[in-house]
């Protein structure tokens, strides 16, 4: 058998991927023989590039697929990309402005042929990049969600809706972005903290000298109040209530009206009341039958309001208004305050609540049934702490606002009859796929269509069906056996986007679940804890990393670091050690391959010589079941710590080097019978492997299996646990424990590891000699120890260094192998220069300027030098304490 003497991975990974798109390996049909087992790719907006957030959750869905493949199911995994609404119109928007032009210049026809050449130019980068990381996705179902398939799922939805009377228009207080032009959604605003102030305003009472105090955070909504409110239970002013006061600078009056939602103790109790641009104002405003008052338009600008202010931006307008306000003496006095502001998550400008006309959908009963699936179980979460949240969530949604004043998207389906006028006839709405042919109200043959586009999570929240083809067809076979899907593997930052509103979608129009299994993984952070983003400057290259350390590495380290519903840091030393895992595997394997040229007939049949071989074997049995217990509850990190434990340390470090004297014995048959359990050994972790590492177990497959199926066609081999597994593990713990505890302290006392040395073993516990004695042959190999002496009662000489190692006091005789006062003048020296490096570390930590401004990072590297300073001051006292 040939093999390369180190591991190209850019090779590796081109032909492997070649090859499993050319043979269809994850391509799948229709095969009621077999359980199916699906997952659906979050789509990824063609925004550009994907980000290590995609990669983490394409990796973990991959993993997923590959080991359920190995298990036996009919696996599916369908890729796609989402159009992505307001976040790609965004970049195509700022192209065009470099330009120095704008969709406006365009038109809306031009606008979104310019957005078509966008997504033609940018979602096969996207899915190329998905090839590179190693999806074993189904390559003939690609899907988009604007192709002309999801678009009839899309019509089809909101036509069933609309029929239902479950879709309807009305004029709400919505989120507006005025840098967007939209409408957006509750869930589509962030909010962040941000350091303001709280003006403090006389009100004052009408016919009376009296006023009433109130702070607000916006002076320059006031010509919009129509009332000032309080706290029902609020005494200070129960005398006040119902009250005519006058607004300020303009005069009009307005009521004090009382209402529970008022918080008491913020500012003086007392608040300014502006239902067309505060929600919870808004609320106040039906409970007291108020009016509502627009004063800024969609564009951020002042109306309604006396002329100076007029067009001013709401900016411009609150310096001006705070202005006049002070040189009128109303204003009493400004206070620095922090307050958490919405802003659009597109593009974060500050978010504006404006009165608007929008088309929302009713989720009452949608909701009710998506609670009602997780406190059933039909849904099943991972890790189950998310499933509270998503309950609370839902429970307090209220209806959504799906139209979007944009031009990219699924444009609303519904049509208007622009012959009711001339006829004088008030024509209904139509909800149709295509143009109506005629009005049902008043003949009229023309119509224009609505100009809003549905919110992009519309057509998110239909993905699970819509990707079978649910718009055509809603009793195709692949719908049929392929849905509901086994699990939905996201991010927590969209549970709510896009979770909650899948299983909303799939019980409304498939009466059952979208997905079986919810696992919730963290996002990606950099060094410093800050979440990866295009603004921040922190985004990893993907292909740069998959260029310098392989798409393994880039898989391994995620998988490593996906604690289930934790975020995670990505450090380059994690990429750098995982190809270092890599070319750990290929070299082990290299060294079995080179070692079998030449062997015919290797026995299969596995037979453990010694205990070496029963521990590898052992503790292969266990490894095997927490690997498979890990990948089946969704743990990847755990299955990855498993698995580079097991191999690195206990089948690298340990096994194979105890098995190299028989590997290299001229006896043939001891020679067969070592190899046959480090193959048999190699085969299984690289099955157990093979989810996370494809590229580098697929090439050591095929050398090892010239002719047989490929690695991600196998069918996991079994392994059968023994009772006896225990107590083999417990007696080669011991003798490791020697050998560590014998070779630390021939570091320690700075013994040449090329030195082979005598031992005195002073026996403490007699039923470990026997176990010893049997196997001292290890200890000898791997702690260069020439000869053994056992006893009871053995005093090593005053010249010996002692060590306490499974059941013995073990004497190590330093005479002739070390200079006594040599060795302690070194010590001497090392330890001063530690304390050097200890006073220097600890003045840093000290200083509070350096802890507060240094990044994290940084702290954690002073704080590490501080520690490992200490230690090894610690450690060198011990052997000088011994030495003196």
């Amino acid at each position: 058998m040939n093999m390369e003497k180190t591991y190209n991975s850019k090779a590796v990974e081109e032909k492997w991927y070649k090859y499993w798109i050319k043979n269809k390996t994850f391509s799948a049909k229709v095969d009621k023989n077999k359980k199916p087992f699906t997952v659906i790719i979050p789509p990824a907006n063609i925004t550009g590039f994907l980000h290590m957030g995609h990669a983490l959750n394409t990796t973990l869905q991959d993993i997923i697929i590959r080991f359920k493949k190995l298990q036996g199911y009919n696996t599916l995994w369908v890729p796609g990309t989402d159009h992505g609404g307001i976040a790609t119109q965004n970049v195509v928007e700022k192209l065009l402005k470099k330009e120095g032009k704008t969709k406006y210049n365009l038109g809306r026809e031009k606008f979104l042929e310019k957005m078509w050449q966008w997504k033609n130019e940018t979602g096969d980068v996207i899915l190329d990049q998905l090839k590179m990381i190693g999806c074993g996705l189904d390559w003939d179902r690609v899907a988009f969600t604007m192709d002309e398939k999801r678009s009839k799922s899309v019509k089809k939805a909101f036509i069933q809706l609309f029929n239902k009377g479950l879709i309807y228009r009305g004029k709400r207080l919505v989120n507006w972005c005025c840098r967007c032009a939209t409408a957006l959604s509750d869930i589509e605003v962030e909010y962040e903290d941000e350091k303001s102030n709280l003006w403090y305003i006389k009100y004052p009472l009408k016919d009376s000298d009296e006023y009433i105090i109130i702070a607000t955070t916006r002076p320059e909504t006031m010509f919009g109040d129509t009332a000032v409110a309080v706290n029902t239970d609020d005494k200070r002013y129960a005398h006040l209530v119902g009250k005519t006061l006058k607004l300020p600078l303009i005069s009009r009056e307005i009521k004090i009206v009382s209402d529970y939602i008022v918080d008491k103790s913020f500012g003086t109790g007392a608040v300014k009341v502006t239902p067309a641009h505060d929600a919870v104002d808004s609320e106040i405003e039906k409970r007291n039958n108020l009016e509502a008052i627009e004063i800024i338009d969609i564009n951020g600008k002042m109306i309604n309001v006396p002329e100076k202010y007029s067009g001013l931006s709401v900016e411009e307008a609150r310096k001006e208004i705070v202005k006049d306000l002070e040189n009128e003496g109303y204003l009493v006095r400004i206070e620095d305050y922090a307050h958490s502001v919405g802003k659009c998550y597109r593009c974060s400008t500050k978010i504006e609540p404006l009165m608007s006309e929008q088309w929302f959908l009713n989720i009452r009963e949608m909701s009710k049934r998506a609670v009602d699936a997780a406190n059933e179980e039909r849904i099943i979460f991972n890790p189950k702490s998310w499933k509270k949240p998503y309950i609370l969530w839902l429970e307090n949604l209220k209806d959504w606002c799906i139209s979007r004043q944009i031009w990219w998207g699924h444009r609303i389906p519904i049509y208007y009859c622009v012959d009711n006028k001339k006829n004088r006839t008030n024509c209904k709405p139509i909800a149709s796929f295509t143009m109506p042919e005629e009005c049902p109200c008043c003949k009229g043959k023309n119509f224009v269509q609505d100009e809003d586009v549905l919110d992009t999570w519309f057509s998110s929240a239909l993905w699970p069906i819509s990707v079978f083809n649910w718009g055509e067809d809603e009793n195709n076979e692949d719908l049929k056996y392929f849905y509901p899907t086994s699990v939905l593997a996201t991010g927590h930052e969209i549970i709510y986007l896009w979770v909650a509103r899948m299983v909303q979608f799939g019980l409304e129009f498939m009466k059952d679940v979208p997905y079986r299994n919810i696992f919730i993984h963290g996002i990606v952070r950099d060094k410093h804890g800050e979440k990866m983003s295009k603004s921040l400057g922190n985004i990893v290259d993907l292909r740069e990393i998959i260029d310098k350390y392989g798409a393994d590495a880039l898989r391994f380290t995620l998988a490593q670091a996906a604690a289930p519903g934790r975020d995670m840091q990505i450090l380059e030393e994690s990429f750098l050690a995982a190809r270092n895992f890599t070319n750990k595997i290929w070299n082990a394997s290299r060294f079995i391959i080179m070692n079998l040229d030449g062997i015919d007939n290797l026995d299969y049949n596995i037979k453990s010589a010694e205990l070496a071989d029963k521990w590898i074997i052992a503790e292969f049995t266990n490894t095997y079941s927490k690997v498979r217990t890990a990948y089946e509850s969704y743990k990847i990190d755990t299955a990855a710590r498993e698995i580079y434990d097991f191999f690195w340390t206990k089948y690298c470090d340990w096994y194979i080097e105890f098995s190299k004297t028989r590997v290299m014995s001229n006896d043939i048959n001891v020679k067969k019978q070592v190899l046959s359990i480090l193959l048999y050994i190699l085969k299984l972790i690289l099955q157990l492997m093979s989810p996370i590492l494809p590229f580098i177990t697929s090439e050591i497959w095929q050398i090892l299996n010239k002719d047989a199926t490929i690695i991600a066609e196998s069918k996991l081999l079994t392994v059968k646990k023994n009772p006896n597994n225990t107590h083999v593990i417990e007696k080669m713990k011991n003798i490791q424990d020697i050998i560590v505890k014998i070779r630390t302290l021939r570091s320690k006392m700075n013994i040449s590891p090329t030195v082979w040395i005598k031992a005195l073993f002073n026996v403490l516990d007699e039923n470990k000699e026997k176990i010893v004695k049997e196997n001292e042959s290890y200890i000898k190999q791997f702690a260069k120890i020439s000869s053994i002496q056992f006893g009871m009662n053995i005093v090593g000489s005053k010249t010996s260094a002692l060590v306490v190692a499974g059941g013995f006091e073990i004497f190590l005789p330093l005479e002739g192998l070390i200079d006594i006062e040599k060795e302690k003048s070194r010590l001497a020296k090392e330890i001063a220069t530690l304390k050097q490096e200890v006073k220097r570390t600890s003045l840093k930590l000290k200083n509070e300027n350096f802890i507060n401004k240094a990044p994290k990072c940084e702290l954690e590297k002073i704080k590490m030098r501080f520690n490992e300073a200490s230690l090894k001051i610690e450690k060198i006292n011990e052997c000088l304490k011994f030495l003196k």
